[in-house]
This record gives structure tokens, C-alpha cells and sequence, in this order.
């Protein structure tokens, strides 16, 4: 049984629990970006794509170190720089992400291709286990690809 964080929670289902550690809209993408497209500098996360505002992802980066997944190492040879890392409860949640993003392509409209989504969903395990050996080797290449975003999907759409 894991140690609670200091957060209070609104009860103690363990569905609860999790929605008040990473239930906000920013949290799950962070992650996202550290474990599957190998971001690691504050750059980087606000380069993303998504918009979030620079005090918003500073907030997510304290608050997800705080709740122990994800830590900081510094940058060799810059003095200031960190780079963030999940840790072992951070990399945990891989088979979460896994089953947010095929639920998300099945159910919603998302810029995922279909052969993409079917190819994953055939593969769980040696993409899981990939997620894994990246994070030990700390290998930054990205896993999954970055898809565009919805707005920049219609506007193709819309320009043909």
C-alpha cells in the first residue's frame, strides 16, 4: 500500500484519489509529454502546442513533483537548468495513458489515424514495455507521435 500525499482528498475512493491528483486539465498532457515524447525542459512543455500558460504548467510541474511523479535533474553544464524526470509512481501510469488514448480514438474525435490506434491495440505489451525501457535507459526518443490538433484539422478540412 502506497503513503498518502498530504493533499486532502474528497473521499477515499481510489478513483477520487486519483481525479484530485491529476483530474485537472493540464497534469495527464505533462505526463504525457515526459513519458512518451520525451520532454524534459520547461521549453519544451510550453512549446507543446496545447497553450498553457507559463504560471499554470510552473503550478503542474511543483504540484506533480510534490505528489512524487515526476523529480528534477540538473542540466549538465547549466548551472539554473533542470530537466524533469517521472519516477518510478510517475512511469506507472503508462498503462493509464495507454488506455486514455485508445479510448479517446474509439469514442471521440481525435486527429489519431485509425491504423495507428488499431496498431497500438494489437501491441499493449511491446508498447508498454517500450515506454519502460526508454524511461530506465532514459531515452528521449519520442514514442508516440504528436497529432494536430483539432483546430488545425478543421482548417485543413475547411481549406479543400
Amino acid at each position: 500500500m502506497a503513503k498518502r500525499s498530504r493533499q486532502k482528498c474528497r473521499s477515499g475512493c481510489p478513483v477520487s484519489v486519483s481525479l484530485d491528483l491529476l483530474g485537472d486539465r493540464w497534469s495527464l498532457l505533462i505526463i504525457r509529454d515526459l513519458m512518451v515524447r520525451g520532454y524534459r525542459s520547461f521549453h519544451e512543455f510550453e512549446s507543446a502546442g496545447e497553450g498553457i500558460a507559463t504560471n499554470i504548467l510552473a503550478d503542474r510541474l511543483h504540484k506533480l513533483g510534490a505528489a512524487g511523479i515526476l523529480a528534477t535533474e540538473p542540466v549538465a553544464g547549466d548551472g539554473r537548468g533542470v530537466h524533469y524526470r517521472l519516477t518510478p509512481k510517475g512511469i506507472a501510469l503508462a498503462p493509464v495513458l495507454l488506455e486514455l488514448l485508445i479510448w479517446a480514438a474509439h469514442h471521440e474525435h481525435t486527429a489519431a489515424p485509425c491504423s495507428f490506434i488499431a496498431r497500438i491495440e494489437r501491441s499493449r505489451e511491446t508498447i508498454l514495455a517500450e515506454t519502460y525501457r526508454r524511461w530506465k535507459e532514459r531515452d528521449p526518443t519520442p514514442l508516440i507521435p504528436s497529432f494536430e490538433s483539432r483546430a488545425k484539422s478543421q482548417e485543413r478540412k475547411g481549406a479543400r
